[in-house]
């Protein structure tokens, strides 16, 4: 995305936070760190380094935020497998 040269790109600091509570804690702090990179870069004269940063935190959040989705998915698989086995288990005599 191009932006004006007077307003900086969005850090996505709020979206990289969330996703390191709620999805996935390594790959949101990776976000994280890039959101912070974005107005230190922007109020040091390095557009295209703000625009970088942007970008890669927008990109690491939602990395953080699909791979949570499918942990959580694999694991309400598993339980609900894992329970229906036992239960199917649970009317045999050993």
């Amino acid at each position: 995305m191009n932006y004006q040269q007077n307003t900086p790109p969005p850090n996505y600091l709020v979206f990289a936070i969330l996703t390191t509570f709620f999805c996935c804690q390594i790959l949101g702090i990776v976000s994280i760190i890039y959101a912070a990179q974005v107005n230190s870069r922007w109020n040091a004269g390095d557009v295209a380094g703000a625009n970088d940063a942007s970008r890669n935190a927008k990109l690491w959040a939602w990395i953080a935020f699909g791979s949570g989705l499918l942990i959580g998915v694999v694991t309400l698989i598993l339980v609900v497998g894992f329970g229906m086995f036992a239960g199917l288990m649970s009317g045999f005599d050993f």
